[in-house]
């Protein structure tokens, strides 16, 4: 038997609206050391998005650290298995490696080849051990794969085509080095940060990752001899398609959409080769999370007036707070009387939204809710106004790498 812990998305140093978070994150570590050292799985395994930005704050990293000095000292024999979501440095994530395998932490931030083109599999198999040292499972520990890394295009291949058969080879060449590697009775488990066809994403808070398309990555890339599927990137902790393959979501909302989620870590049980059981966890929330409206402004302070709060508390664990009023006419006023109605209150106000009622003007063109709509079926209609004609793939897959590019520099800039 082997048990094993799974999370992801921790997304340590994010700025939430300009406020830091590290009072939460810091509860959220503090209790999963606890649960490690009440349960006492054979591993844990943390699929991606450790930070917040690929260049996190100096603070951000120590809690990763001293989460992993903190865990290894409490449980001398557990494995900690880290790879690098689309928000890490895979370089990052993989500078410290030398010095954490001798935590027994093994972080894998991105994939290498060798010099005659194959994939160099050995480095991304780790192997998962019990308490008496013996291997029970290899877990296979494939980090977010960044265009540059898996595309090469061959003739008559799209980006997107090129991207979504790197993928594939990069799970094919892994799957098939694992089976040569595990013995009889051994497991194997994959652990990954993609998005999955079918899965269901959070409202504003997950970046696309996907060239050429919203959903590219399938579930059939996991064969049946895989046992278990650990999954990052999606906030919603959720099954796709089969009990094995599961997003175990984040452990903390990350955006107002999420406030409803049930956020858990999962805790998975292996017999031999198969899966046994698999068990959610809810993680505790360190400090609320409050989203009221959308309604009439009287509605609104009326809610607020409703709920519970303590000034006299650090001011850390004050809950957040999103409003969202609906107007008759616009109210110049609107925030200095929310204010109002906030002062003295243990409550901290990081959003506050107005809806105005459409104008009826018969040619007026429609309004467009720039935030529903996305960037990409933004750009695509502006297309089809200029062109006449809907983007093609190729016109599709070039924005999307070029979106990803941009992202990935404000990431490093902004940090």
């Amino acid at each position: 038997m082997l048990t094993l812990l799974h999370t992801a998305d921790w997304h340590l140093g994010q700025s939430f609206h300009g406020q830091e978070r590290h009072a939460e994150h810091r509860a959220f570590l503090d209790w999963l050391l606890d649960t490690l050292a009440t349960r006492r799985p054979d591993a844990l395994l943390v699929a991606g998005d450790l930070f917040d930005v690929v260049n996190p704050s100096l603070r951000a990293q120590g809690l990763l650290y001293d989460f992993i000095v903190a865990a290894h000292e409490r449980l001398p024999t557990l494995d900690i298995v880290l790879i690098a979501g689309n928000h890490d440095s895979g370089n990052r994530i993989e500078l410290p490696a030398p010095l954490l395998a001798r935590l027994r932490t093994h972080a894998r931030g991105r994939v290498h080849w060798r010099d005659d083109g194959r994939l160099d599999a050995e480095r991304l198999l780790v192997p998962l051990t019990d308490a008496e040292g013996e291997t029970r499972a290899w877990c296979l520990a494939l980090p977010f794969l960044r265009p540059a890394e898996v595309t090469g295009r061959r003739e008559g291949e799209t980006q997107a085509d090129d991207y979504v058969s790197g993928i594939t080879r990069v799970h094919h060449e892994l799957i098939a080095a694992a089976r040569r590697r595990r013995a009889p009775g051994q497991a194997l488990v994959a652990m990954s940060h993609a998005h999955l066809q079918g899965a269901a994403v959070s409202e504003a808070s997950e970046r696309p990752i996907v060239i050429g398309g919203e959903e590219a990555v399938s579930a059939a890339l996991f064969p049946d001899d895989i046992a278990y599927v650990a999954l990052g990137h999606l906030h919603r902790a959720q099954q796709v398609g089969e009990t094995r393959i599961r997003y175990s979501g984040s452990p903390l909302p990350m955006a107002f959409s999420e406030v409803d989620y049930a956020h858990q870590v999962v805790e998975i049980t292996l017999d031999g080769e198969r899966l046994r059981t698999v068990d959610a966890l809810p993680v505790p929330r360190p400090v609320a999370m409050h989203r009221l409206g959308p309604a009439s402004l009287d509605t609104v302070l009326a809610e607020l007036d409703a709920l519970d709060d303590d000034p006299d508390s650090p001011r850390e664990t004050w809950p957040w707070l999103e409003i969202r009023v609906d107007l008759d006419a616009p109210l110049p006023d609107l925030r200095a009387r929310v204010e109002a109605a906030l002062a003295g209150r243990g409550l901290r106000l990081l959003r506050l939204a107005r809806r105005l009622p459409e104008a009826a003007t018969p040619d007026a063109p429609a309004r467009v809710d720039l935030q529903a709509l996305g960037p990409r079926r933004l750009f695509a209609r502006r297309w089809q106004d200029r062109w006449g004609e809907p983007p093609g793939d190729d016109v599709l897959a070039d924005f999307d790498r070029l979106r990803q590019d941009v992202l990935d520099a404000d990431a490093e800039d902004g940090a």
